[in-house]
């Protein structure tokens, strides 16, 4: 097999033509989740460099540029459906998609990187010609599959293995009967470890990542290729003015999810405030009614020192970053710590958990700390609240990181680069007594 770009004559047209990609996400939140996120950024980064992309999206649907083509997919959404009992009508009998996904959410499943694979795999097979390579986010799903065995070249996304996540919900579970339902609700990682075995082709976004892909899903190392994640750095960006309130602190957690952390968090500004009266935690993330962060809150008498917001634009994300003395990421594990990435792009000096990758993202550019431990929180949101010096410190190395190593412009590079090695096998490998179609062929006759 011959990758493209080993020709000494300088690049062939197939290394320098326009790419078509179709980018999947079985639910791509625009604000929340990271998912969501990484198709916004990495499909304006490829249309940058001058590919044609379309991305397929279940709900809740992305916020894209308007360049890139969004095709919608739509499952049952039951998750925004007040009685998802009564979501299921006649007509959705005739699909084995919808009804699945009903009776998995009745009975306590997630079936919608299941149910969004059956329906984009239908879909490409009428329409998938048109593209050179399909990429998805992590729905690892059976589909997937079947889109390679027709021919479509894919790659597959794991930012982690939600192994780690099922573990912290089930170590966090109250009872035996709590424990069943996390089981229950995980039930799609069986799936998705199947098929992360049999693909080719996986990308992912950290060294940490990669060990955790290897060891828990079992994957082949062969299979896996690291690409960073961007950080948009034109839109988070320090500013010129210096807003910075004094005992501003912010983190972005969904408030419920053990992995976040968000918890530790608290624990640490309780023990703060006896210190600094007047110190505020602004959450970026929903506070669920009656869940076990608000219990803690009222048990921390915290109530009056931390505020939640959610479903903000990215102007106001970034405009919160700029006013935060500190921002903290408490979490437990990370695949990439993007909300790292953005604060530091912002000039917001950072204390990190040593959770997963977040170590890899922050270097020595603010304070890591061990997971899950308060008293280190505290300690080293100390020293940031006490040291002029050392905020200002922070905020420039910060800043300097993520412009000299994390850029979606290198991050769509790497891919691109990945995307035509993975062509150039594709064509080495089909029969040399017949004639090949090549992508460009293809995206000329779908054109």
């Amino acid at each position: 097999m011959t990758a493209l770009g080993n020709c000494a004559d300088g690049p062939t047209a197939g290394e320098t033509q326009p790419l078509k990609i179709c980018l999947l996400g079985y639910r791509s939140n625009p604000h929340s989740g990271g998912q969501g996120i990484y198709l916004r950024y990495l499909s304006k980064a490829l249309v940058d460099a001058g590919h044609s992309v379309d991305v397929i999206s279940g709900q809740p649907y992305p916020e894209l540029d308007e360049r890139v083509k969004l095709i919608k997919m739509p499952g049952l959404n039951l998750y925004e459906v007040e009685r998802p009992a009564r979501a299921l009508k006649p007509r959705h009998l005739l699909s084995w998609a919808d009804f699945f996904e009903w009776w998995s959410k009745l009975t306590g499943g997630f079936a919608e990187p299941y149910t969004f694979g059956r329906r984009v795999n239908k879909y490409l097979r009428k329409h998938g010609k048109q593209y050179d390579i399909v990429h998805d986010n992590q729905s690892l799903c059976y589909g997937l599959l079947d889109i390679e065995k027709n021919g479509l070249p894919v790659v597959a996304t794991i930012h982690h293995p939600i192994t780690r996540d099922r573990q912290l919900a089930l170590d966090a579970a109250p009872d035996w009967r709590f424990r069943l339902l996390v089981r229950r609700w995980h039930n799609f990682l069986n799936m998705q470890i199947k098929v992360s075995r049999k693909l080719r082709h996986i990308v992912t976004v950290s060294r940490q990542s990669e060990r955790d892909i290897i060891e828990q899903f079992g994957v082949a190392p062969e299979q896996i290729h690291l690409i960073y994640n961007g950080i948009d750095t034109e839109l988070f960006n320090p500013g010129g003015e210096n807003k910075r309130l004094p005992l501003r602190i912010m983190t972005t957690a969904s408030a419920d999810q053990p992995l976040k952390g968000l918890r530790f968090l608290l624990q640490a500004l309780a023990e703060l405030r006896q210190e600094y009266e007047n110190i505020e935690l602004l959450v970026v993330g929903k506070l669920r009614e009656g869940g076990a962060t608000e219990r803690l809150l009222h048990d921390l008498d915290l109530q009056d020192k931390v505020k939640f917001v959610s479903g903000i634009s990215n102007e106001e994300l970034v405009d919160n970053y700029r006013r935060a003395t500190a921002v903290v990421c408490p979490s437990l594990y990370e695949g990439f710590g993007l909300p790292a990435g953005e604060a530091m792009a912002c000039g917001a000096p950072v204390v990190s958990s040593d959770g997963g990758a977040l170590p890899e993202v922050v270097g020595d550019a603010g304070i890591v700390v061990p997971a899950g431990n308060h008293e280190a929180l505290a300690n080293a949101l100390r020293q940031v609240l006490s040291s002029e010096a050392l905020r200002k410190e922070l905020s420039e190395k910060g800043r300097q990181r993520i412009e000299n190593k994390f850029s979606w412009k290198i991050a769509a590079e790497s891919l691109v680069k990945y995307y035509r090695e993975i062509l150039g096998h594709s064509l080495a490998e089909q029969p040399s007594n017949h004639e090949i179609e090549t992508p460009n062929m293809r995206s000329a006759e779908a054109a």
